[in-house]
């Protein structure tokens, strides 16, 4: 059977639109371990702000820690609707790094409990990620990879400067 030109056209222009959508719909492999990456880093501060809701008795240590769960479950929403428009399978557990603060914190109480917390999931994290976030927001190829780890910066430095002035993370 032979296609008209108009035909040939169409057919054409279908095959490289459905290309064209499908390469919108992946990532490469390094906006992938980007988008992982915040997913588990926004796992992370949530556990860890629900295990100091229930460990410390300190109202500050508890607001804190409920405004790590609250922002960043939002954060991992935000994440987790990117890579489901983009095919990323997200791990459903924070990485080994952030496994082993919770095992450690865990076995604090007290102030002890606070004062890890504060530091470790308040300060010291939070550093790490804002600075990987400006390192994303860089490398990033997607332009919504770059934007979500743009949108995050400010958070995570309100964050990072609430931790900072914590009494019990000095």
């Amino acid at each position: 059977m032979r296609l008209t030109p108009l035909l040939q056209a169409l057919v054409l222009s279908a095959a490289g639109a459905a290309l064209d959508a499908h390469a919108a719909t992946t990532l490469s492999k390094g906006d992938q371990a980007i988008v992982t990456g915040m997913a588990q880093a926004n796992m992370a501060e949530v556990a860890a702000g629900k295990m100091a809701l229930e460990k410390s008795s300190n109202a500050d240590v508890k607001k804190f820690a409920q405004t790590m769960i609250d922002d960043h479950s939002k954060a991992l929403d935000s994440v987790t609707a990117l890579a489901k428009t983009r095919q990323v399978t997200l791990p459903t557990e924070p990485d080994a790094a952030h496994k082993t603060m919770a095992a450690r914190l865990q076995k604090l109480s007290g102030d002890a409990f606070d004062k890890a917390y504060m530091k470790d999931a308040g300060v010291a994290d939070h550093s790490k990620v804002h600075a990987k976030l400006m390192q994303d927001e860089k490398a990033a190829k997607d332009p919504d990879v770059k934007a979500l780890a743009a949108k995050m910066l400010p958070t995570v430095q309100s964050h990072l400067d609430m931790a900072k002035a914590a009494p019990m993370a000095k």
